[in-house]
C-alpha cells in the first residue's frame, strides 16, 4: 500500500487504473529483463571447478611444475587433473583437437603442428627450457656448421629437442639425407653414445639435461658445452629463442666448469590456453606460476616469471589485464575464492539495474500520463474525421449512420475508465462531442453560388 500511495501522489491521481500502470510498467520491465540477459550473455558464468593440462611424462619438469600447480589450485576449490603426454608437440597436437578435452598445456615456445592452433593463447611464459650442445673435440668450436660431416644426436621424432635441432642445423646448411648422420637419441642414450664415442655431438633440452648430467659431461676429458658466440644474431633470426649467460664455474666452483662464460639459448615455456578460458581461472594459473616460478636460479632473476614479454601464441586479454594491473580484485582478495566469485556475478547483473533501472523509474509518471493522454486523443482524432463528414451534402441514412458512430465514440470514452486528474479533458471531450452531434443535428451548409461571369 505504501508504494501505491507513493505512486499516486507521484502521478498526482485520486484513482488509479491497474491496467493503464501494468502497461506502462511493462516497457520498463522488458528493458529490465534484456539488460540481464545481455549482461549474463557477455560476461563468463561461474568458474569451473575442474580443469585438464596435459603435461609431459611421469616425472618430467612439466609434469612436477603441473602438480605444484595443483596443489595451489585446490587451495581455491579448483581440481587440477594432469594428463602425462610426450611433450611440448603432443601438447599442442592435444590442445588443436577439440575431442581431447585439454583445457591448458605447457608448450615450449616456438614449435608449430600441422593442425590449426591460430584460436589458441598463451598465458604468458613461465620458465626457460634451456638448449645444451655438447660435443667431442679437443678444441672449441665456435659455430654449429663446423659438425658439418660428424654424427649428431638431435633427439627423437616429435620431440620439441628434435624440432629446435633440425631448425638450428638448418640455419647452418647441415639437413637431414645430406653428409651430416642425424641420430634418433636422446636423453641418456645420447649421452651414452657422446661418452663411447658413438656420436660427435648430441643436442639436450628440458629433462635430458639436468644440472648433474651437465657437469658429469664438463668433467669429461675432450668434451665440451657449445659455446653461441653468434648469440645475438640466433635471437634475431629465431624470435622464439632468448640468449642465457651462464656464468664461470656455475656447474662446478672448484674446478671452475665452465672455464669461461658460456652462452646458451633457451626457448621460454608457456602455458598455452582456449580463448574461453574462464578469467578467474587466469588469474589463478598466473597466481600458481607467481609461487612457483619467481624465485631466482641458475638461468633466470629473481620475480622474472611469469612474464608475457616472451610468448609465440597471442597473450590472452585476461592474461593481459592480470599483468597490467598486478592484483586481483577486492573480493577475491579478502573473501573465499567461490564467495567472490558469486559476488562478482551477482554485481555484473545487479550493477545495470541500478544504474540504468532505477533511474528511469522516475519517467514513469510522464509515462503514464503520456498513456491517458493517448486514448484522448485518439477520440479527438476519431471525432475531427467524423466532423469532417459533415461539411458535404449528407443523406437521411448517411447522417443516421454517422450519429450511430458518434454514439459508440461517446460511450467508449464513457466506459474507459480515466483517473480522477484527467476529468476535465474527459469533460472537454463530450462537451465537443456534443458539439459535432448538433452540427450533424442540421442540414448541411449550402455551397456559394459561383459569381456570374462578367
Amino acid at each position: 500500500m505504501k508504494s501505491l500511495n507513493s505512486l499516486r501522489s507521484q502521478l498526482k491521481i485520486s484513482t488509479v487504473s491497474w491496467r493503464e500502470i501494468v502497461q506502462s510498467v511493462v516497457p520498463l520491465a522488458l528493458l529490465c529483463v534484456a539488460l540481464v540477459w545481455l549482461t549474463l550473455h557477455f560476461v563468463h558464468t561461474a568458474p569451473p571447478r575442474t580443469l585438464t593440462i596435459s603435461a609431459g611424462p611421469k616425472g618430467s619438469t612439466f609434469y612436477n611444475n603441473a602438480e605444484r600447480y595443483q596443489k595451489i589450485l585446490a587451495r581455491n576449490g579448483v581440481t587440477l587433473k594432469i594428463l602425462e603426454s610426450q611433450g611440448s608437440i603432443d601438447n599442442l597436437h592435444r590442445m588443436a583437437d577439440p575431442k581431447s578435452k585439454v583445457d591448458i598445456a605447457l608448450v615450449v615456445s616456438g614449435l608449430s603442428v600441422s593442425e590449426d592452433t591460430s584460436n589458441l593463447e598463451s598465458l604468458g611464459s613461465w620458465f626457460y627450457q634451456p638448449l645444451t650442445i655438447f660435443y667431442r673435440s679437443p678444441k672449441p668450436l665456435a659455430r654449429l656448421s663446423e659438425l658439418q660431416g660428424h654424427s649428431i644426436a638431435i633427439g627423437v621424432e616429435g620431440t620439441a629437442t628434435r624440432f629446435m635441432a633440425l631448425a638450428l642445423l638448418k640455419a647452418n646448411e647441415i639437413e637431414p639425407g645430406g653428409p651430416t648422420r642425424l641420430l634418433a637419441l636422446e636423453g641418456e642414450d645420447a649421452r651414452k653414445a657422446l661418452l663411447h664415442k658413438e656420436v660427435e655431438a648430441i643436442f639436450l633440452s628440458g629433462d635430458s639435461s639436468p644440472p648433474a648430467t651437465i657437469r658429469e659431461l664438463l668433467h669429461e676429458e675432450n668434451v665440451r658445452l657449445f659455446d653461441f658466440e653468434q648469440a645475438n644474431a640466433y635471437v634475431r633470426r629465431f624470435p622464439y629463442l632468448n640468449k642465457l649467460m651462464v656464468p664461470a664455474g656455475a656447474f662446478d666452483l672448484g674446478e671452475n666448469l665452465p672455464p669461461v662464460d658460456i652462452n646458451l639459448m633457451a626457448p621460454a615455456v608457456e602455458l598455452v590456453a582456449h580463448p574461453n578460458l574462464h578469467p578467474v581461472i587466469t588469474d589463478l594459473l598466473i597466481e600458481a606460476a607467481q609461487e612457483v616460478h619467481h624465485h631466482a636460479s641458475l638461468l633466470q632473476q629473481a620475480g622474472q616469471f611469469p612474464t608475457p614479454a616472451m610468448h609465440t601464441f597471442p597473450v590472452s586479454a585476461e592474461a593481459a589485464r592480470y599483468y597490467k594491473s598486478g592484483d586481483k580484485s577486492l573480493a577475491y582478495r579478502y573473501l573465499p575464492f567461490w564467495l567472490a566469485s558469486l559476488l562478482n556475478r551477482a554485481l555484473v547483473v545487479l550493477v545495470p539495474i541500478f544504474v540504468v533501472v532505477i533511474p528511469s523509474l522516475k519517467y514513469l509518471p510522464q509515462l503514464y500520463r503520456w498513456r491517458i493522454n493517448s486514448r484522448i486523443h485518439r477520440r479527438y482524432a476519431e471525432l475531427m474525421a467524423l466532423e469532417r463528414e459533415t461539411l458535404r451534402p449528407l443523406s437521411d441514412e448517411r447522417r443516421a449512420e454517422l450519429l450511430e458512430r458518434l454514439r459508440d465514440i461517446e460511450k467508449a470514452v464513457i466506459k474507459h475508465r480515466i483517473p480522477g486528474s484527467h476529468a476535465e479533458q474527459l469533460y472537454i471531450l463530450r462537451e465537443h462531442i456534443g458539439f459535432v452531434r448538433e452540427q450533424l443535428a442540421h442540414e448541411a451548409p449550402e455551397e456559394p453560388a459561383a459569381p456570374p461571369v462578367q
